[in-house]
């Protein structure tokens, strides 16, 4: 159910209706007490649920028409990550707030002249790596802030799952404009590392296409400034997906059974009910409170800081290095050899 904020509701221009839109942006609006006042769609399908979903909500067939005829309190780009920089540059030009679906662009060089854009006409400008706000994520940054794994070592993180008949959208067949499992799920990967761990200081990537043209099968090996080694996983042909978190330290471990979506024989491993996983020492283990939160939370802090002046949810700098990250990952699973970030800034913290 949406929540009643204090005061005046946040209103947010979506630009694109698909599943991004539809189904993570405006149902993560919905439940953060936020409205959607305005679409932006062509497709005849899109536009009848955009209107049964949002009664009142005005359908534009291009973003032009928007921003000539509305002023929403925010623009969320939900399009084809090919087109991110085109429409976060118009937004920005027109002077409304942009939440940009991650990635920002689809390399580092397009990243970086969004956020100089943003700084240029001071509009502001946030990027949706709404995964800072999973409760998963939360919960081992508590357990790291604790000291209870002591000085870790290795970070793995898998999103994998069994799909070996591929879907016949954009994202599956888009070569070159934004397709493919390093640009859809490895800016959440990284970012969710580059959080917990600090800059990353080197790349070694292998990046396969089995089914698909674009890579559906994606491992990075990520070497961060602090010491930890990152190892990140995103797959389609998986049939036995890992555990999806497994965080190794000199104290312990901690570790989360397989992905929700997907699942796989470490479900076994389920630590019940309020709990998030299991630090694990050796033959001893014992359940994880899960923390507080959920990715609706990030449209809390979009309200926050559009209504309220409160801080930027993500500084968009952070998905500029993320775009980095990624880009010597290309460049790795090319060379066979370790790439460098063209950018290692620091992470800031999130919320």
């Amino acid at each position: 159910m949406a929540e009643q904020r204090a005061g005046r509701t946040l209103t947010a221009g979506l630009v694109g209706y698909g599943m991004a839109g539809r189904q993570f942006h405006a149902e993560l609006l919905r439940r953060a007490g936020c409205r959607v006042t305005d679409v932006v769609t062509t497709d005849p399908v899109r536009r009848a649920e955009a209107g049964a979903d949002w009664p009142g909500v005005t359908v534009h067939p291009h973003l032009a028409a928007l921003l000539e005829s509305s002023r929403p309190d925010v623009l969320v780009i939900a399009s084809p990550t090919g087109r991110h920089v085109e429409h976060a540059l118009a937004g920005l030009d027109a002077g409304i707030p942009v939440v940009v679906d991650k990635p920002l662009a689809l390399d580092h060089e397009g990243a970086a002249a969004v956020v100089r854009r943003a700084e240029a006409t001071g509009t502001p400008l946030t990027v949706f790596h709404n995964r800072r706000w999973d409760a998963e994520q939360l919960t081992l940054a508590g357990v790291l802030a604790e000291g209870r794994l002591g000085d870790v070592h290795r970070f793995e993180r898998r999103w994998e799952r069994w799909r070996p008949v591929p879907k016949n959208r954009w994202r599956e067949n888009a070569v070159g404009e934004g397709g493919g499992l390093l640009l859809d799920l490895g800016p959440h990967l990284v970012d969710a590392a580059m959080q917990l761990f600090g800059p990353v200081s080197g790349v070694r990537a292998e990046l396969r296409a089995l089914t698909t043209p674009t890579e559906d099968d994606v491992f990075l090996a990520l070497d961060h400034a602090s010491g930890t080694v990152s190892h990140l996983w995103a797959a389609s042909l998986a049939g036995a997906p890992g555990p999806r978190t497994r965080v190794l330290g000199s104290a312990g471990a901690f570790l989360v059974p397989g992905h929700e979506d997907t699942p796989g024989p470490f479900d076994v491993l389920d630590p019940g009910e309020g709990m998030a996983g299991w630090l694990v020492r050796g033959t001893e283990s014992a359940p994880v409170p899960t923390a507080a939160g959920e990715p609706a939370d990030f449209y809390r802090d979009v309200a926050r800081w559009v209504l309220d002046g409160g801080p930027v949810p993500v500084d968009p700098r952070d998905a500029v290095a993320v775009a980095a990250v990624l880009d010597a990952a290309r460049r790795s699973a090319a060379s066979g050899a370790r790439a460098v970030p063209d950018d290692v800034r620091p992470p800031t913290a999130a919320g």
